[in-house]
């Protein structure tokens, strides 16, 4: 025997129950919270495709055409991407797609309400301003300092209200769904979808400026493996010659570097050592992280002096006058005639002789 298809009405309770479960939580990243999670989004995701089937909603209709124990069902859409938020992703690629289905539920929620122009004036002026720039959209668009936290000030505080209300309603015997007046009931309703329109716009605006921040994020390297797996898959790449096919990790991902080494000009953006193969790079894995020396200190002085890399002489050392070799006759006689030439010369030119400026 055939199963009988659940009603739209009995699906959304359970939806209902099963989101009202989970709120509040605190353990977001337990495997239970998650689990609990996506099965209240499915749950969500079967009222969407029931509604579509039976095309409870119309384009043709207006507010007043909804019944009002159809009005909860308006805000499946909203339930939807609210679940989606709370999805655990592992890596910003994942958390980008996560967001960008988020989106799509806003705008289908938002989109629905407007057909039906149940969004009051001030929300369908944000409604246009997101649709003309909607990964840029903000509830605040001013750059003034104060007049964005006056903004956010206002948004806290309608948000307060709307909560303050909608919790008076519920509370009160004339908003009770079952035996409440109905007038009250519709009016409970449409408090709540004012609440989630509100929230939605700030969900809207969440995700553009978690967007900028994901799209900014480095991208993150390729996980560690295992060191048999590495050697496994090491050995399987080099042939029976010794010969590797495998390319070289490049060196500034052996650093942990990101991003280019050189800018377009050619000048070098982060520190790099130049090595002359793989080889050598090897050989020096377990050498110190010093340089250590190759020659003493004298051996180094003895190397320069050989190559004229060292003057001598300067200092108190230059004044100093070699002895006279007495034994020495023909440079005894070349030094004697040397002073004499001198004695001349300073004869014949007397000091300030060749000073004329200064003479009247």
């Amino acid at each position: 025997m055939a199963e009988e298809p659940r009603t739209l009405k009995s699906v959304f309770q359970e939806a209902e129950r099963k989101r009202l479960a989970i709120e509040g939580s605190y353990e977001t990243v337990s495997q239970t919270y998650q689990e609990d999670v996506a099965a209240a989004r499915r749950s969500y995701e079967e009222c969407v495709q029931i509604i579509d089937k039976i095309s409870l909603f119309s384009t043709n209709e207006s507010l007043e055409d909804i019944a009002t124990s159809d009005l909860p069902y308006l805000l499946v859409l909203y339930h939807v991407a609210e679940l989606l938020q709370k999805v655990s992703t592992r890596t910003s690629q994942e958390r980008k797609e996560l967001l960008s289905s988020v989106r799509e539920a806003y705008e289908r929620f938002l989109h629905l309400l407007d057909s039906y122009s149940i969004l009051p004036p001030q929300d369908s002026k944000l409604f246009v301003e997101y649709t003309e720039h909607p990964t840029t959209f903000s509830t605040i668009s001013t750059k003034d300092a104060n007049a964005r936290r006056n903004a956010k000030i206002a948004n806290f505080k309608a948000e307060k209200e709307l909560k303050k209300k909608l919790e008076y309603m519920r509370n009160s015997p004339r908003y009770i769904e079952d035996g409440g007046d109905e007038e009250a009931v519709r009016e409970l309703h449409l408090a709540n979808i004012a609440l989630s329109v509100h929230m939605t716009f700030q969900g809207l605006e969440g995700i553009n400026r978690e967007m900028e921040v994901l799209w900014h994020a480095p991208i993150p390297l390729p996980q560690q493996t295992t060191i048999d797996g590495d050697e496994r898959r090491r050995k399987e790449s080099i042939d029976n010659d010794g010969h590797s096919e495998k390319l070289d990790v490049p060196l500034q991902l052996q650093a942990g570097f990101k991003g280019p080494l050189l800018s377009k000009e050619g000048k070098p953006l982060r520190p790099f050592t130049l090595v002359g193969n793989r080889q050598e790079l090897q050989r020096g894995v377990f050498r110190p992280g010093h340089n250590l020396p190759t020659m003493s200190i004298d051996e180094y002085l003895e190397e320069e002096r050989r190559r004229g890399g060292i003057i001598e002489g300067g200092g108190e050392a230059s004044g100093r006058q070699p002895e006279p070799d007495e034994d020495n006759m023909e440079k005894a006689d070349a030094e004697t005639m040397k002073a004499r030439e001198w004695d001349e010369f300073k004869e014949s030119n007397p000091r300030g002789s060749g000073n004329t400026i200064n003479r009247g």
